[in-house]
């Protein structure tokens, strides 16, 4: 590989120059910061990565509009082995520093992990690959994927394979997933002074704390799910009875029917004080995926792993990805084969420098595999 200390790249002067092995496209990636939010930031890294695709691949990508978000696509049209992909971030710019570190093995920077090296590893793997196989990245999966489901559920529902890149645990790839609910939850109380005459007034924070202790109630070990109040936001001032209070709620389990009763608890919700008013945001968003989605792929996988002198285990975990969106679309699915490395979300981020090009060999040969397989039956 590379000397580490590159120069930066990705500025846009008309073409990325210096892309020569994964740790360089890496970089670029990297130091094009791309926060969800952030549409024009979205915009540009799809920019960065299509020319690195230019110069790995050597035929360019496509960056596609969808519902206002821009979505990578190389290969293709109607691929038979989907690559997917996601090139946002959680980070706002200037959030990660440094934003990019190689020291030994450690590679340090904002999404190096979640998952831009599970992308510059799937882009390398493609070289030399000839067959119906497409690499897709989106811009809004960190988000739900609000604009980028229907075309990820329609190219799902047609192809034979789909490969997800997110980041692996610990080298496992991940063979179940939880699905997910978003809710925020807003009490509606009455505004007083809360030292001259607080009785006159509906106590939102109150209310909502009320609220939060059954909500915690919703949880079931058993299944895995987890209903977890995160952000509160209430009152304006300290002499003033809070009228608003908005709480966001984060729930997952690995049963379907359990995110349904979770739903049904949610949306019958009620304050204790009969005049306040109780609002209800949000809902289901990823079904589980389920490792009867997984198995047959994985399986294979396994097979390929062996062939090239390791063994390849699995892991179901809790967080969700587009891979739950290609599963309950009906396709066969393996997730986690990305990076190596971990801290997803937090400032520990990072990424194996070695494992760039062990995975994405390991990936190649995976997808040679199931080509093959494809164009035999």
């Amino acid at each position: 590989m590379s000397n580490p200390n590159s120069e930066r790249a990705g500025e846009k002067t008309g073409r990325i120059v210096g892309m020569n092995s994964p740790l360089q496209s890496l970089e670029a990636l990297v130091r094009c910061e791309s926060p969800t939010e952030d549409l024009a930031a979205c915009n540009e890294v799809m920019f960065v990565a299509a020319e690195i695709a230019k110069d790995v691949l050597g035929t360019p990508a496509r960056i596609l509009q969808i519902l206002g978000r821009p979505v990578f696509w190389w290969g293709d049209e109607s691929p038979a082995i989907v690559l997917l992909a996601h090139l946002d971030t959680v980070w706002p710019k200037n959030s990660f520093q440094p934003i990019w570190d190689v020291t030994g093995d450690v590679i340090r920077g904002p999404g190096v992990f979640d998952m831009k090296a599970g992308f510059i590893q799937a882009l390398y793997a493609l070289k030399g690959i000839t067959g119906s196989v497409a690499l897709v990245a989106t811009s809004d999966e960190e988000t739900g994927s609000a604009a980028s489901r229907e075309l990820i559920e329609r190219l799902s529902r047609q192809a034979q394979a789909v490969l997800v890149l997110e980041a692996s645990l610990d080298g496992k790839v991940k063979t179940g997933r939880k699905g997910t609910a978003m809710y925020q939850v807003i009490v509606h109380g009455r505004a007083a002074h809360a030292g001259l005459e607080p009785e006159k007034g509906i106590n939102s924070s109150v209310e909502i704390a009320h609220l939060i202790l059954k909500l915690a109630s919703l949880e079931n070990s058993e299944n895995g799910t987890t209903v977890v109040p995160t952000v509160v936001r209430s009152g304006n001032t300290t002499n003033t009875v809070p009228d608003l209070a908005v709480l966001d709620i984060d729930a997952r389990s690995f049963s379907q029917d359990e995110l349904l009763r979770v739903d049904n608890a949610i949306r019958s919700l009620s304050a204790c004080h009969p005049e306040a008013r109780i609002e209800i945001q949000g809902g289901l968003n990823r079904p589980p995926l389920q490792p009867s989605s997984t198995a047959e792929l994985f399986s294979r996988a396994q097979e390929v792993a062996l062939s090239m002198g390791f063994a390849l285990e699995g892991a179901q975990v809790g967080g969700a990805s587009d891979g739950n969106f290609a599963a309950a679309a009906g396709a066969r699915v393996l997730d986690g084969m990305g990076a190596i490395g971990s801290g997803a979300h937090a400032q520990t981020e990072w990424a194996s420098f070695s494992a760039l090009e062990t995975r994405s060999l390991f990936l190649h040969n995976f997808i040679d595999v199931l080509l093959n397989e494809i164009q035999n039956d």
